[in-house]
């Protein structure tokens, strides 16, 4: 049997991770160049020449022009942090190459912090993922269906009703010899044409091709521009119907691996940084040695996101 070119690829080893960002120095490097591929420039007036400081123990540079201290972590998703930045690499590392995810828990044990410091590192770095993903559409030959984080409670409602399920869209955009490219996993606040068509206006380029089961909210993608077809399944089973195979196969992996990941979590607060955690993992499965580049780059745009801003809620187990 062939060996899978993906499951087989070496990817980013320990080692080799260790060896490019084992120290705060190397790791202060590699963030700068994540902000300032070019150099630096004064983010108050733009400007490029500039002093090196250093305060507190972190890096700072200092405009000649304009004399504004600009810190290396202000302005990005470490800032104010007092952990040291090897840590925080090493978090980048370990969820970025974790691919079913990693839980917060785990996150603990491996980087010798207390529970809530993971998971404020764990959901920080998922919300740089899911802003990352949000840039991104889905063009072309496209398949989607309606699915459901969680499952019934206790005592609570069955089925689509059921107060512990967050409906959510999947979708997978095919090549021409029909295997998988990109997929996106977004909640939507339920399978209606209005929110079908909010969700296909954020998630799909303007004329792509959608498949659907034939549900009748799909519909809704027509007014994004986009083209539907609906395919009636009946009672088909999900492997009699090879036009949603790789669909099925993407939904089936997701679902093992939040079963074999994690304990629980608030589904409705936190399940769409899950979801786009699990999306962007996947489309960039081809690339394994440069993940933890690509995050650290996430990282380092989009700004500072504090606890209170995360959390929104009370925290998840």
């Amino acid at each position: 049997m062939p060996m899978n070119r993906i499951q087989f690829q070496s990817g980013l080893s320990l080692p080799a991770f260790l060896e490019q960002f084992g120290t705060e120095t190397q790791c202060e490097a590699a963030l700068e160049r994540a902000r300032w591929p070019e150099g630096f420039r004064c983010p108050h007036c733009g400007e490029a020449s500039h002093y090196v400081l250093r305060q507190r123990g972190r890096k700072t540079f200092q405009c000649q022009t304009c004399r504004v201290q600009t810190s290396l972590i202000a302005g990005t998703l470490f800032q104010s942090t007092h952990l040291a930045l090897t840590l925080w690499f090493l978090a980048i590392y370990l969820i970025s190459q974790a691919k079913t995810g990693l839980s917060a828990l785990a996150l603990k044990r491996q980087l010798g912090v207390s529970y809530p410091t993971a998971w404020l590192i764990q959901h920080k770095l998922m919300q740089a993922m899911t802003e990352r993903e949000a840039q991104y559409t889905l063009c072309g030959e496209v398949r989607v269906d309606d699915a459901y984080l969680g499952g019934e409670r206790v005592g609570g409602k069955a089925g689509r009703g059921s107060e512990n399920k967050v409906p959510f869209v999947a979708a997978v955009s095919l090549n021409a010899a029909g295997h998988p490219l990109y997929t996106k996993m977004i909640p939507v606040p339920g399978f209606t044409c209005n929110a079908l068509t909010d969700w296909a206006k954020a998630a799909l380029a303007p004329g792509s091709h959608v498949m659907s089961d034939g549900l009748a909210c799909f519909t809704g993608v027509t007014a994004a521009g986009c083209y539907h077809q609906a395919m009636i399944i009946g009672r088909r089973k999900p492997n009699q119907v090879p036009e949603f195979a790789w669909l099925n196969t993407i939904l089936g992996n997701l679902k093992t691996g939040f079963s074999g990941t994690y304990h629980a979590f608030n589904f409705a607060q936190y399940g769409a940084r899950y979801l786009a955690a699990f999306a962007y993992r996947f489309n960039r499965r081809f690339h394994l040695d440069t993940l933890p580049a690509r995050l650290l780059v996430a990282a380092a745009a989009i700004g500072p996101r504090p606890a209170r801003w995360l959390r929104r809620a009370e925290e998840s187990c």
